[in-house]
């Protein structure tokens, strides 16, 4: 595959990104927004009038594009405008989009306990994971990252290295979560790594 070749203007702006601390997700979700736009002008996007700001937006809502993508874009734009073309004014001409509010699905004693009951064997592993997902509101990859020294059951914690954003935090562990835990250790005798191996763990609510 040919290497693409990468502008001065495209290396400011990944430059300035690495400076923010972005993380790669972050940064590969602005170079798409910023490639989007250039498309839709079909010149340099750092040489973009108001009026083409403007007219790209119309174009968002006209395609139908979700709020969710609209708002992802202006963020992008925001920041490619305000901090690597360094033209501050640009985002008075930029709007977000409101969302819809809609109430989450919430799932019934009952039901959890029936989806947790039917976790794929053998042995607990897939149970205790997406127990600690449900009942501690960790993100899969927080789940397959956790290491037994981070479950803390003298102060009934579990320690969350590096989750979203690079951040460290603690959540509640609960007396049956440490219950299953002991019997999964006991039976799987996991070492480092709660939850070894390649296996992908999905939540039960998505986060």
């Amino acid at each position: 595959m040919t290497q693409e070749k990468m502008s001065p203007l495209r290396a400011r702006l990944m430059e300035d990104m690495r400076i923010r601390g972005m993380g790669d997700k972050a940064q590969k979700s602005h170079i798409r927004a910023i490639k989007d736009f250039a498309k839709f002008l079909g010149h340099s996007p750092d040489t973009a009038t108001p009026e083409e700001l403007r007219s790209y937006q119309l174009h968002m809502t006209d395609t139908g594009v979700t709020p969710s993508t609209f708002n992802t874009r202006i963020v992008a734009l925001r920041f490619f405008f305000g901090i690597t073309c360094g033209r501050e004014d640009m985002k008075r001409f930029m709007q977000f989009k409101s969302q819809p509010k809609k109430l989450p699905t919430v799932f019934s004693v009952q039901e959890v306990s029936d989806l947790l009951m039917a976790t794929p064997g053998p042995g607990l592993k897939y149970r205790a994971a997406l127990s600690i997902s449900y009942g501690s509101g960790l993100r899969a990859s927080e789940v397959c990252n956790l290491k037994i020294s981070d479950i803390d059951s003298d102060r009934m914690l579990i320690h969350v290295d590096h989750g979203k954003g690079g951040k460290d935090r603690k959540v509640m562990l609960s007396p049956g979560l440490l219950g299953l835990l002991r019997d999964y250790r006991c039976e799987a005798r996991p070492e480092g790594r709660l939850f070894p191996g390649k296996s992908k763990i999905n939540p039960i609510s998505s986060r």
